[in-house]
């Protein structure tokens, strides 16, 4: 199966993209990246709505490139190893994730 390989690469960027909305969409990791007070309620949603999204969507691929028991593993060990990217990645140079949160408008006030 040749289409494989591209499923599980864009299932990996999926929960990678994924895990950093849902963190960037907490105050603290908000801060730590576009040091701003805080992002907006509507911000926050479309966030975690994204990340949610992302998560699912890898998930699919997962199951689009194997049988289920495979898919799921595979979706939970990229899961895991996307959380460490990211976790690392807030700890050591936040600023590399600003490109998940380039289209927010600086300031944007809508609490």
């Amino acid at each position: 199966m040749g289409g494989k390989p591209l499923l599980l690469a864009a299932a990996l960027l999926c929960t990678t993209c994924g895990l950093g909305w849902l963190a960037l969409a907490m105050q603290t990791h908000w801060q730590q990246v576009r040091g701003e007070a805080a992002a907006g309620r509507s911000t926050v949603r479309l966030l975690r709505a994204m990340g949610a999204a992302a998560l699912l969507l890898a998930l699919g691929l997962c199951l689009r490139a194997d049988h289920a028991t495979m898919a799921v593993l595979v979706w939970v060990m990229a899961l895991a190893g996307s959380a460490l990217l990211i976790a690392f990645s807030l700890s050591w140079r936040p600023r590399w994730l600003l490109p998940l949160v380039a289209w927010v408008r600086p300031g944007r006030g809508d609490r």
